[in-house]
């Protein structure tokens, strides 16, 4: 398949790897400001 020649599999593990930082950061910001607003 010519989109896999396109995309080489260095280029996936590094894109799962920001999309996985990415939810982990927005998840941790959201706690914060769920917790932040249970405590006032």
């Amino acid at each position: 398949m010519a989109m896999e020649e396109k995309f080489p599999r260095a280029l996936w593990i590094r894109l799962i790897i920001y999309v996985a930082v990415g939810h982990v950061f927005a998840f941790f910001v959201y706690l914060l400001f769920v917790l932040g607003g249970k405590n006032q």
